[in-house]
């Protein structure tokens, strides 16, 4: 190993040592300063590690010698992960890949990890501030509508809820996705068993598998409203009030106790019938008798290391937004200028992570959102910019492959 790769190990963990000392601090607040010197030694490390992306970057004329702030540090549109490998390490040093969904026939984008160490802290300390809150110490029953370790050995989604319930999940906390579909039955019993503990459930999940839950119990849900219906009258005579019988029958026999959440998150790309997001959420709210604000979405992709949650669990009063760790910075351009767009105006997201020490930090999505200016923080994401996207990735892997470097090759 020559003593510029020694030098570069050294200066990756001093700057790893610095972000994981800000995800482990409780109550982590926002840091612009902290985060300038953080994400420009990362570029730093970066531009001389990967070698494609010091070619973008040159391609674009900007190098650690002439960039002076985070915003100017060159983001790397998604669709460059299904080209190029972009690992800051030797190749033999993987320990883990996760791939973006696809079929058989299409590339798959990849991100490239030599440790968890990062993912891992970033994804729960989001997860307890977002999203568990008051649960983060009580170790609830998580089920999980998606497939197991076992079944999407690469699928960055089902490592994060491995991870979240081996850190504060129950022992009853397990799967009901698989290869065949979804298993109601094991559902059933988790949530039959937190309504006969009284104890809140957590339930995480696809967007896609929750509409085929939604479509799969329709008809029990009906069945067991007529007998919640005739339930109801007998408890009424026990003095049960007639708003908590209402409530029982609207959700049937899937209402869970109170305290519980729903997580869901993913798209539907043609897994499923597509709802509208508020219509999916106030299906779920519906059919587990939770309110509204119990569920949330999750913003997250395959090629980055933090997750973005709703706010409802944390500021039930404001507008729901994603919030972003502080760690992250995120932004909305004009995707031809590539400068900011005024807050509140559409433009495409770019997502600045810390978290991807060993990839690229900047990465410029494929979505469109704004952010919210009356919040004091937090965006919201609107939908896909595939014609954007797609401009961007072009000029990025013509960058790329400058030298005609065969597929994969990382200058190692």
């Amino acid at each position: 190993m020559t003593s510029a790769m020694l030098a570069e190990r050294a200066e990756r963990a001093r700057l790893e040592s610095a972000i994981l000392a800000w995800m482990s601090e409780s109550e982590a607040p926002r840091d612009d300063a902290r985060f300038e010197a953080l994400a420009l030694g990362l570029f730093r490390f970066q531009y001389a590690a990967c070698e494609p992306y010091r070619r973008y970057c040159d391609a674009l004329g900007r190098s650690p010698g002439t960039v002076a702030r985070a915003n100017d540090i060159p983001a790397v549109p998604t669709g460059a992960f299904k080209e190029f490998a972009l690992r800051c390490f030797p190749e033999e040093e993987t320990i883990l890949t996760f791939h973006t969904s696809g079929t058989s026939t299409d590339r798959r984008g990849a991100l490239h990890l030599d440790t968890l160490a990062l993912y891992e802290a970033s994804l729960l300390a989001s997860l307890r501030r977002c999203f568990l809150t008051d649960l983060s110490d009580a170790r609830p029953t998580m089920r999980f509508l998606a497939l197991s370790p076992a079944d999407a050995p690469d699928s960055s989604l089902t490592h994060m809820f491995a991870t979240l319930a081996a850190a504060h999940g129950s022992e009853e906390s397990g799967y009901d996705l698989t290869p065949d579909g979804l298993d109601l039955v094991s559902l059933r019993r988790a949530v039959d068993s937190a309504r006969r503990h009284d104890r809140p459930i957590v339930l995480a999940g696809t967007s896609f598998a929750f509409v085929h839950f939604l479509d799969a119990t329709e008809a029990s849900a009906l069945d067991a409203t007529e007998a919640s219906a005739r339930g109801a009258t007998e408890a009424s005579a026990r003095g049960a009030t007639g708003a908590s019988a209402r409530r029982r029958a609207e959700a049937g026999d899937w209402l869970l106790p109170a305290g519980s959440r729903v997580l869901e998150t993913g798209g539907f790309k043609g897994k499923s019938r597509e709802l509208p997001r508020e219509v999916l959420r106030a299906a779920i709210a519906a059919r587990f008798g939770i309110p509204e604000r119990a569920v949330l979405n999750q913003y997250g992709m395959t090629e980055l290391g933090s997750q973005f949650y709703d706010s409802t669990l944390v500021d039930p009063v404001g507008p729901r937004r994603k919030l972003a760790p502080p760690w992250t910075r995120v932004r909305c351009v004009d995707p031809d200028s590539g400068e900011d767009v005024p807050a509140g105006e559409v433009g495409v997201v770019v997502i600045h992570d810390l978290a991807n020490t060993g990839s690229v930090a900047a990465i410029q999505t494929a979505d469109l959102g704004r952010v919210i200016p009356a919040a004091g923080e937090g965006f919201d994401v609107l939908g896909r910019a595939e014609g954007a996207e797609l401009r961007g990735c072009g000029i990025a892997i013509e960058a790329m492959l400058a030298d005609e470097r065969p597929h994969g090759a990382v200058g190692r």
